[in-house]
């Protein structure tokens, strides 16, 4: 176990940090963009006119991604049933309304595939290298599916940190600290011995229901707009936090 200090507080007692992928690791908002603008395009050229109110519930104005909105902190089968509910005011049944909505959702990540990969925010990969020498546990929970979280570790070669790969595959997401609480079981630590570390409410009260040591919030280039009052300390880049040794 060790301490960790981050701009002043101190959590003592650590064996495992979990991060929060999109907005944490990495730097995500313009594909994010593209992908639900894609989606919203998809789906009015089936039924026009739902564009719109579709960019409006996903968190889009324009090129601005809310960072607390249903597109940069929910699940996809969130985003998928949020759709599906304007598209089913439209007249349609439920079943029908929330194929489209799916149909949509793979087509539009099918065509950004190709696309280029979001960045990891400068530091991370040091941060990572750093904690996991120092016998931290290491592992990311994100909203995103299982399956996107590994290609993220796999594409920029985290396996040697990164201890556990875990999204959200089912009707359970954050913020139900039963997704923590899971993660800290799957790493073989108690959650009462581990932090978080995401730049959502949803991240912070997750954690923070669970019985974690301590919720770390980000906000990157202290960007706005991201409530994280739920945050035991709040940092700009991840490289404050930092293993304390006391002087002997």
């Amino acid at each position: 176990m060790v301490t960790i200090r981050c701009s002043g507080v101190t959590f003592t007692n650590i064996e495992a940090v979990i991060f929060d992928k999109d907005g944490t690791l990495e730097n995500s908002q313009e594909y994010l963009r593209n992908l639900g603008h894609k989606r919203s395009r998809l789906i009015d050229a089936q039924i026009p006119g739902i564009g719109e109110p579709l960019l409006m519930a996903f968190g889009l104005d324009g090129s601005s991604l809310d960072p607390a909105g249903l597109l940069a902190v929910g699940s996809t089968r969130e985003n998928q049933i949020a759709a599906a509910a304007y598209i089913a005011e439209t007249g349609r049944g439920w079943i029908e309304s929330l194929a489209i909505a799916k149909k949509a959702f793979a087509e539009a990540e099918q065509v950004l595939r190709s696309s280029a990969p979001s960045p990891l925010f400068v530091g991370s990969l040091e941060v990572l290298q750093f904690l996991s020498s120092a016998g931290l546990k290491l592992g990311i929970l994100s909203a995103a599916n299982t399956a996107a979280v590994q290609a993220f570790v796999k594409k920029y070669q985290l396996e040697p940190y990164i201890q556990l790969q875990m999204g959200v595959d089912s009707e359970l997401t954050k913020p139900d600290p039963a997704l923590f609480i899971q993660a800290c079981q799957a790493l073989g630590v108690k959650p009462e011995n581990s932090l978080m570390v995401g730049d959502s409410a949803g991240d912070m009260e997750m954690a923070s229901k669970a019985g974690a040591a301590g919720c770390i919030g980000i906000r990157w280039n202290k960007s706005v707009g991201i409530n994280l009052a739920e945050a035991d300390v709040i940092i700009s880049q991840l490289d404050e936090i930092e293993i304390f040794q006391p002087d002997s």
